[in-house]
């Protein structure tokens, strides 16, 4: 069975829960602040520390001196926490995997000693290096366990199986597993889980990053795409006696609305990994009605961003309104007639460029 801890907290305190940090320690130390946090509440975080951003062992050390500070904090491992187990299995894609990915703690550690991949001859020599340089840290990266289980919910970072004993889910699958929300489970709680955009689950929705709250289904998704989408963001769920909410900051620039705009055609929607194969239907000046032929839906998709029958990348098909004195932030602003923008709310749609100062 997959390592589950089980825990007793007091009902009058706040329970903070976030995820995938993914090594951008100011984000996370932002968040921190904006939902004053403080050591009387209880935080979890839910896997991914780790890869895609640019400092993973800072936010490693910062994660583990709030769990030092206070034994109220709780930490999961995810996938991006466990990528040295690579090295030490011998699984030779991770070498391609660490020429790619530049922001990877494993080439932090190497540059931390002035060292390269191609001066070890064998993932063997490579992981002695690590042993050596880096044992600790790997070492309470490993203790972390799988999952947190409270009287209301379980904590996990990518999910459970749907099986009649979730605790028989694999280590595979609570780690790695896709699309969570959509494939359920019988559990008699619910379970809290990043790993998966919730923005994936929106194609045809308004686009949002915003965390995904379904009682009915006994799933909270959480992970907002931080370091991963363009308009991504990282998401924090706030417990506060049977209340449920949420709050969620990024690194976007923020710009002020002129002018209204209603747009009436409720137009909503967003492209996601990895369903980018596209029919054309009806082209506009600005955007083309689209087939999205994975999924049997319709979608307006910006003229700029189609190439040879498909989505170049994740894509808002989203149109919002807006109100005189608005303030948005500014997603992607290069293109024609239309610019990008995430709403206060965090729906992330298209309004005409004559809206913007």
């Amino acid at each position: 069975m997959i390592d589950v801890r089980e825990l007793k907290l007091e009902k009058d305190r706040r329970v903070i829960i976030t995820s995938d940090i993914h090594a951008n320690l100011p984000l996370f130390q932002e968040l921190l602040e904006k939902v004053n946090y403080t050591k009387e509440d209880y935080l979890f975080i839910n896997g991914d520390l780790c890869e895609k951003g640019p400092d993973s062992l800072s936010t490693v050390a910062f994660a583990r001196k709030l769990s030092v500070e206070s034994d109220r904090v709780f930490i999961t491992k995810g996938n991006c926490d466990v990528v040295h187990d690579y090295v030490f299995n011998h699984v030779e894609g991770i070498k391609n995997y660490m020429e790619q990915r530049k922001h990877s703690i494993l080439n932090e550690m190497l540059d931390l000693h002035g060292k390269s991949l191609d001066e070890f001859a064998t993932l063997q020599e490579l992981g002695e290096f690590y042993r050596s340089h880096f044992g600790e840290v790997l070492a309470w990266l490993d203790q972390l366990p799988i999952a947190y289980e409270t009287d209301d919910f379980i904590i996990i970072h990518a999910g459970i199986e749907d099986i009649p004993v979730w605790k028989e889910t694999s280590r595979k699958y609570a780690l790695y597993a896709q699309a969570f929300y959509e494939k359920g489970h019988q559990a008699d709680k619910t379970v809290i889980a990043g790993h998966w955009p919730v923005v994936n689950y929106r194609a045809n929705a308004v686009s949002s990053n915003c965390p995904l709250i379904d009682l009915e289904k006994r799933v909270i998704a959480i992970d907002g795409g931080n370091q991963i989408k363009e308009d991504g963001q990282l998401n924090a769920i706030l417990i506060e006696g049977e209340d449920i909410s949420y709050t969620y900051v990024d690194g976007l620039n923020e710009k002020t609305i002129i002018r209204d705009h209603v747009d009436e055609r409720g137009r909503v929607g967003t492209v996601t990994y990895p369903n980018y194969e596209l029919r054309l239907l009806k082209e506009e000046e600005f955007f083309t009605l689209c087939e999205n032929t994975n999924l049997g839906i319709e979608q307006w998709i910006k003229n700029e961003f189609i190439y040879e029958g498909r989505c170049k990348n994740d894509l808002s098909t989203t149109f919002l309104s807006v109100e005189k004195g608005d303030t948005v932030s500014i997603v992607d602003d290069r293109h024609e007639g239309y610019i990008l923008v995430k709403s206060s709310r965090g729906d992330v749609g298209w309004i005409p460029k004559d809206c913007l100062l």
